[in-house]
């Protein structure tokens, strides 16, 4: 389970993010949307402890994690570009990520087998860098290099953005199944209303970096979405 309490980012005079409760149990779908500048990837970066709280904390299955690494281990994500090594191949950079949450070769290979339809013949065996392959591609490598090493929280950054619709639909059923099947907690931010209210069981709007809806998806949660950002 992850755990939110009084927390709040500040640049100078400005507060960016204040959530002062929020609870999302452990094998949830989870949505975060929002206009640009609403908070949502301050929030993953607070949650991912690439910055510091102004003030609150998070937890992650009990660990604090701007004090202890100990969530780690269970955690991935994939938040942009950055997180990936230009310079490697998308083999070498998945077998690199393997090294690092104690994955061999093998463990690696039979987790990328899954993923051929995803990957659709343009990411493994081109012999090109990470930094040479389209955003798009970029973009599928990062998100399976995510799923290595069997983590229980997922977190995702505008997944869909720069996927074309094939590689959309596939990434919904792959998230789908990865909270149905394995118990993973999975945080998806997006844009994109009609794919994070397909994928997601709960969605929370932030709007300037306060949480102002708490829904649990239903048929009609679309229509509540677009009607709040319709003004």
């Amino acid at each position: 389970m992850i755990t939110v309490q009084n927390l709040t980012k500040k640049y100078g005079k400005q507060t960016v993010l204040n959530i002062d409760n929020l609870e999302i149990p452990t094998g949830q779908s989870f949505g975060l949307v929002g206009n640009n500048g609403a908070g949502k990837t301050t929030f993953f970066s607070l949650l991912l402890d690439l910055i510091q709280p102004s003030s609150g904390h998070i937890e992650s299955n009990g660990v604090q994690v701007n004090t202890s690494e100990e969530w780690k281990p269970f955690t991935s994500s994939f938040i942009d570009e950055t997180f990936l090594i230009g310079y490697l191949t998308p083999e070498e950079y998945f077998y690199f990520i393997g090294d690092l949450r104690e994955q061999n070769k093998a463990d690696v290979d039979a987790l990328l087998s899954q993923f051929e339809d995803f990957f659709h013949g343009e990411i493994l065996g081109q012999k090109k860098y990470l930094r040479d392959l389209s955003k798009g591609n970029q973009k599928k490598a990062g998100i399976v290099a995510s799923f290595i090493g069997n983590p229980k929280v997922v977190i995702l950054d505008e997944p869909f953005a720069n996927l074309d619709p094939t590689t959309q639909i596939r990434l919904k059923g792959i998230i789908k199944d990865l909270a149905a099947k394995d118990n993973v907690t999975v945080l998806v931010s997006s844009h994109d209303l009609i794919h994070v209210t397909e994928v997601c069981e709960r969605i929370v709007v932030l709007n300037k970096g306060e949480m102002v809806k708490d829904i649990k998806t239903s048929t009609e949660t679309l229509k509540e979405l677009e009607a709040f950002f319709a003004g």
